[in-house]
């Protein structure tokens, strides 16, 4: 759990960080130019910042351990920050749209272009490797709040880049609507990233069920049980953050005795560890006769 926690806000502070100096070498890349396209990839860096210091407070805060008010934990304060961000990304494209109605056709300051796309270009370099980092400790420590910050800094890499090659068409052929062109497409493609990081924290908050093929898995390792295990019914699963929760009816034979279910479940629940080291399983034990809803013998367990 504590390596864990250090992990995770080990990369959140270095998404706000890298974010930071990214943000003022864009910055300065779009004053020094003018261009609409690189005021457009520094507006989406001051969402960067902004969205990965939410981050930061969010696994911060996620990191506490369950209290009395709190008894699953606060894992699912994530979420939040996810769902902050990508309403902040949506704003983010707004803005980025209307600058382009407003300083549509309007020309660079083509003397200090070739500073301005060197000072962007490193900006988007850092972001690329940045991107990486967060995305591979999102998947390792299962965090949403890093996962939504490793994909809005990825998206900011690729828009940069189409937005790269759409200011070199406008350099060449002098028609430089195409500025305001490509912001309008950075903001459009910024907008689906803010919608998709809503749509995951809605998911998280609303005790989305994991993916068919994670509970397929489940549901093999309690059929790989074997006698005295009849079959099991009304698997549910889901994630809060790092998180898994399990649970489960398992039908066993009627003259099975209670310290027998009690080391099947125990089985079960070390096989479900081992997929989810962080997991909650609560199983409840059925005997055979009494399968059809009469009751049974309830035997539930966690497992952090």
């Amino acid at each position: 759990m504590r390596i864990h926690a250090h992990t995770t806000q080990r990369a959140a502070a270095v998404s706000v960080l890298v974010g930071i100096a990214v943000l003022l070498f864009k910055l300065l890349a779009a004053w020094r130019t003018g261009s609409l396209t690189l005021l457009s990839d520094a507006v989406e860096s001051v969402v960067n910042v902004v969205a990965a210091t939410a981050a930061l407070v969010a696994v911060r805060i996620a990191a506490r351990p369950a209290d009395e008010n709190h008894p699953f934990g606060h894992a699912k304060v994530e979420y939040f920050s996810a769902g902050l961000e990508g309403s902040l990304v949506m704003l983010a494209a707004v803005t980025i749209a209307w600058q382009a109605v407003v300083n549509f056709g309007r020309e660079p300051r083509i003397p200090e272009l070739g500073v301005g796309l060197l000072l962007s270009g490193v900006a988007t370099a850092a972001n690329w490797m940045l991107a990486g980092y967060l995305e591979r400790a999102a998947r390792r420590q299962h965090s949403p709040a890093l996962l939504a910050d490793a994909l809005h800094v990825r998206s900011d890499v690729w828009t940069s880049l189409g937005a790269y090659v759409g200011f070199a068409i406008a350099w060449a052929t002098k028609l430089w609507i195409l500025d305001a062109l490509v912001a309008f497409a950075v903001a459009g493609h910024i907008l689906g990233a803010g919608l998709r990081a809503v749509r995951g924290s809605i998911g998280g908050l609303m005790d989305e069920g994991l993916p068919n093929g994670e509970r397929e898995a489940l549901a093999a390792l309690v059929a790989a049980e074997g006698p005295p295990v009849i079959e099991h019914h009304d698997l549910r699963a889901r994630r809060a953050g790092a998180q898994v929760f399990v649970e489960f009816h398992l039908v066993v034979a009627g003259r099975t005795s209670v310290a027998v279910a009690h080391e099947i479940c125990d089985r079960l629940e070390a096989a479900m560890r081992a997929r989810y080291p962080r997991s909650q399983v609560t199983i409840h034990v059925e005997p055979e006769d009494e399968a059809t809803g009469r009751g049974g013998a309830e035997q539930g367990s966690e497992a952090r």
